[in-house]
């Protein structure tokens, strides 16, 4: 139970499944022995996922109405296609934090459901403002990036700039709470939201 003082971590998302994450695991399982684990944190597979919008802390009293927002941002937005495919670094390879593989779709109804759910959501948001939107899953995070220490890594992953991990149809997103723990985020599904 939530008490009545404390905030909910929340977070809207797309879910990848099952096939494209194991896709990706195996990815994540041939560049897990090039790093040791003080260097990268490899984010479980179950935990995958593209992030719409993060928000922050959230009321609890905010809830439903954040979930009104949310049905609101996705009415009238059809289903469409989108696939995973390549690997990138967040800032740059040079000097990587995050480890990702990237999402994109031929369809304008991701870029779309972005834009809405961005504008519909801008209130409970902690930060404020459109970001710059890469879409992407983040499969690890450098704990502290060291150049040499990363000499296999980066060249292996680089192999998979092309790679295609998965294709799936998004007809619904999902409003997520993230739990933070000294083993990483825990994050579960509040709500799902059907699009069209």
């Amino acid at each position: 139970m939530i008490s009545k003082g404390s905030f909910l971590r929340l977070f809207v998302a797309i879910a990848v499944p099952e096939a494209a994450r194991m896709e990706m695991r195996r990815l994540q399982d041939e560049l897990r022995g090039l790093a040791s684990p003080d260097d990268v944190r490899w984010v479980h597979p179950r935990q995958f996922h593209l992030t719409l919008k993060f928000l922050g802390a959230v009321p609890p009293a905010s809830l439903e109405a954040v979930k009104a927002a949310l049905t609101s941002a996705c009415d009238g937005i059809a289903p469409f296609r989108v696939y995973a495919r390549g690997i990138g670094f967040f800032p740059h390879d040079r000097s990587p934090r995050v480890i990702w593989v990237g999402l994109d779709s031929d369809h304008a109804g991701l870029i779309e459901l972005r834009r809405r759910v961005d504008r519909a959501l801008a209130s409970f948001a902690e930060k404020h403002g459109e970001e710059t939107f890469r879409a992407h899953v983040t499969i690890g995070r450098f704990q502290k990036f060291r150049r040499h220490k990363a000499e296999k890594l980066l060249p292996r992953a680089s192999a998979f700039r092309d790679h295609v991990f998965g294709e799936w149809q998004v007809d619904a997103v999902a409003l997520m709470r993230s739990e933070l723990s000294s083993d990483g985020a825990r994050h579960t599904a509040l709500i799902s939201v059907p699009l069209g």
